[in-house]
C-alpha cells in the first residue's frame, strides 16, 4: 500500500485538474450505509426489496411503504464528513480539484466545504411540492408522519433520482465536461454497477486513472493505479 500511497501523492502533486467520481463507498466510514456490500441496504430484509421501493413505480403507488423506507433507512441523522470528504475540499480550496460527480444523496461533501459538487442522483437536502414547487428541508420529511403533504396541499417528493427516472441533463452535461477535461481521474467507493452514471467515466481522455475500492467493481477500467482500503484512510495519506 505504501508505495501506491505514494504514486498517488506524486500524481495529486503533479495535478492541475482532479476530478474525484465517488459513490457510496465514500460515506461508509461515516456511518452511512452503502448499497451492495455485506451488510448495505440490498441485504437487508424488508418486504419489498430496496431497488422496487426505490422505484418511481413504487413511490407512486405505495407512497406510504416509500417514506416509511425513505426515513429509515435514507435520512441518517447525526453523520459528519470524513477524512476522505475533507481532503477533497482541502484540494478543491487549493485549486487542484475542478469537480467532484457524486452518486449520493447525503450531502456531506457540501459539510466538507466542497463547492462544485455535481450531485448525479439528488440530495436528500432538498424536497419539493409536486404542486406549487415550494422546497422543503431535511428535518421536514424526517419529522413528518405518512406522506408528507405542503401547505397547499401537495405531496412533497424528495429531490432524489428513483429508479426508472432519468438524470438531470444539465448535471449530466457538467460531469460529462469535468471528466473530459480532467488530468487526474479519481474513482472511490463505487462499484460502477448503476447506469447511466457509471458510463461517464468513459468520456476521460487521460491515462491517470485511479480506483480506490474496497470490493471488486463491476465493469474493467483498466485503472492506470488500483487501491482497495478504505478510501477515507488512503486520502488522509495523501
Amino acid at each position: 500500500m505504501e508505495e501506491n500511497i505514494r504514486k498517488l501523492r506524486d500524481w495529486v502533486a503533479e495535478a492541475q485538474r482532479i476530478v474525484f467520481f465517488g459513490g457510496a463507498g465514500v460515506s461508509t466510514e461515516s456511518g452511512i450505509p452503502d448499497f451492495r456490500s455485506t451488510g448495505g441496504l440490498y441485504h437487508q430484509q424488508w418486504k419489498y426489496p430496496p431497488e422496487v421501493i426505490l422505484s418511481h413505480t413504487f413511490y407512486e403507488s405505495n407512497p406510504e411503504e416509500f417514506f416509511r423506507f425513505y426515513r429509515a433507512k435514507l435520512l441518517v441523522e447525526g453523520v459528519q464528513p470524513n477524512a476522505a470528504h475533507k481532503k477533497l475540499a482541502e484540494w478543491e480550496q487549493q485549486g487542484k480539484l475542478t469537480a467532484i460527480v457524486t452518486q449520493n444523496i447525503d450531502g456531506l461533501h457540501q459539510a466538507a466545504g466542497s463547492k462544485r459538487v455535481l450531485e448525479l442522483h439528488g440530495s436528500v437536502h432538498r424536497n419539493y411540492c409536486e404542486r406549487c414547487g415550494k422546497f422543503y428541508g431535511f428535518d421536514f420529511i424526517k419529522n413528518s408522519e405518512g406522506v408528507p403533504h405542503c401547505d397547499c396541499g401537495g405531496r412533497v417528493k424528495p429531490d432524489v433520482v428513483l429508479y426508472e427516472e432519468g438524470l438531470d441533463s444539465r448535471i449530466l452535461e457538467d460531469s460529462i465536461n469535468a471528466i473530459a477535461n480532467a488530468d487526474l481521474l479519481i474513482i472511490g467507493g463505487t462499484s460502477l454497477n448503476v447506469y447511466p452514471a457509471a458510463g461517464l467515466i468513459n468520456y476521460y481522455r487521460g491515462n491517470r486513472l485511479v480506483l480506490i475500492n474496497k470490493g471488486e467493481v463491476a465493469r474493467s477500467l483498466n485503472a492506470a493505479l488500483v487501491i482497495t482500503d478504505p478510501i477515507g484512510e488512503v486520502l488522509s495519506q495523501v
